[in-house]
């Protein structure tokens, strides 16, 4: 009881931080970016499900063909999108072969994490994983030309591939 007390002036003052994980599926707290797909929540990485951004060395072309870096671009807008409603709150499917965890994120306002970047054309609906779940979000970007879909792009699972001299799995 008495350690309750004396946490919780410190934790209004803000010196003790609240980012934790709310259980083992569960993370909830203030993120910080990793790349247009990647977050980490407590030193807990977490690939955001079923969609997939361009890589932060990524270039793509914009409608005059000028050569941009679309995967810090996506980077900078997942950041600041988070910023806006804060903490974040991650449910998690697993883990995946870099042992990240794979999870359906959600800002305190409700607003999918996953799903805006889709609709922003910052991320892209990555059907191997979505089984469509973002088609929607993808059509409404792809239409009003945002993010990537102003100009060209390589998909960024076969932009890895290529870079990696590997055969794209996706």
């Amino acid at each position: 009881m008495r350690m309750r007390i004396l946490l919780f002036p410190l934790l209004l003052a803000g010196l003790v931080p609240w980012s934790v994980a709310a259980g083992a599926d569960q993370f909830v707290g203030r993120a910080s970016v990793i790349d247009g797909d990647t977050i980490e929540i407590a030193g807990q990485r977490i690939r955001l499900n079923g969609i997939d951004a361009p890589e932060s060395w990524q270039a793509c072309r914009d409608a005059a063909g000028k050569a941009y870096l679309c995967g810090k671009d996506a980077a900078f807008a997942l950041d600041e999108f988070l910023s806006k409603s804060r903490p974040i709150r991650c449910v998690g499917h697993g883990k995946d072969r870099y042992r990240r965890v794979v999870a359906d994120c959600f800002r305190a306002d409700g607003q999918s994490v996953n799903s805006w970047l889709v609709r922003q054309g910052w991320a892209i609906d990555w059907l191997r994983y979505s089984n469509g779940a973002f088609r929607g979000d993808q059509a409404i970007a792809q239409a009003a030309r945002a993010g990537v879909w102003r100009g060209s792009f390589e998909i960024p699972c076969e932009a890895r591939a290529a870079r990696l001299k590997q055969r794209a799995a996706c």
